[in-house]
C-alpha cells in the first residue's frame, strides 16, 4: 500500500518537473526548440503504467498545463487527454518498439499535440501564421531515448508499479 502512494507521489512529482521545465526562460532562438516536457511524460507513464496514469489524470493534468500557461481553460485537457488515449490503445505495442521507434512515434504523437493545440488556438483566435509549432515534435523525438532512460531507472529505483 505505501509503495503505490510513494509511486503516486514520485509520478505527480516528475509531472511537476515536467511542468516546470516547460516554464522555465529560454533565449529567443530556442524558444520554439523547447521540447514538450508534459506530454513526454505522460507518453511515458501511460505507456509503462496504464492503470496508474490514464484519461482522467491527462485531463487533469491539462487543465493545470493551462492554469500554468494562461492559455485557454481546455485546450492542453483535449490534446492531453487525446494523446493519452493514443498511448493507451497502443501502450502495449510501444513497448516493444526499439528506442528509435518509440522516438519516431514519440515525434508523431507530440506532432499530433501540437496540430491540434495549434488549430485549437486558431480557432479562438490566439495563434499565428508560422509552421515552427511543429518544431517541438522534432525535438521531444530527440530527448526521448534519454528521458524514456531516465523515468524507467526512477521507476525502478522506487519500484513503482
Amino acid at each position: 500500500m505505501t509503495e503505490q502512494r510513494g509511486g503516486g507521489l514520485i509520478i505527480f512529482a516528475t509531472f511537476l518537473v515536467g511542468m516546470v521545465l516547460s516554464q522555465m526562460p529560454l533565449p529567443d532562438m530556442l524558444v520554439w526548440a523547447r521540447p514538450e516536457w508534459v506530454v513526454l511524460m505522460l507518453i511515458y507513464w501511460v505507456m509503462a503504467l496504464p492503470h496508474r496514469v490514464g484519461l482522467g489524470g491527462a485531463f487533469l493534468l491539462g487543465v493545470l498545463l493551462d492554469v500554468v500557461r494562461g492559455s485557454v481553460l481546455g485546450l492542453s485537457a483535449l490534446s492531453l487527454t487525446l494523446i493519452a488515449f493514443v498511448v493507451l490503445i497502443l501502450y502495449k505495442r510501444l513497448r516493444r518498439f526499439p528506442l528509435w521507434q518509440q522516438s519516431f512515434m514519440v515525434l508523431v504523437l507530440v506532432g499530433l499535440n501540437q496540430l491540434l493545440f495549434h488549430w485549437m488556438q486558431s480557432i479562438t483566435g490566439t495563434t499565428g501564421g508560422s509552421l515552427l509549432f511543429l518544431l517541438p515534435a522534432l525535438v521531444s523525438a530527440l530527448v526521448w531515448p534519454w528521458l524514456y532512460l531516465l523515468l524507467r531507472a526512477v521507476r525502478h529505483t522506487f519500484y513503482i508499479q
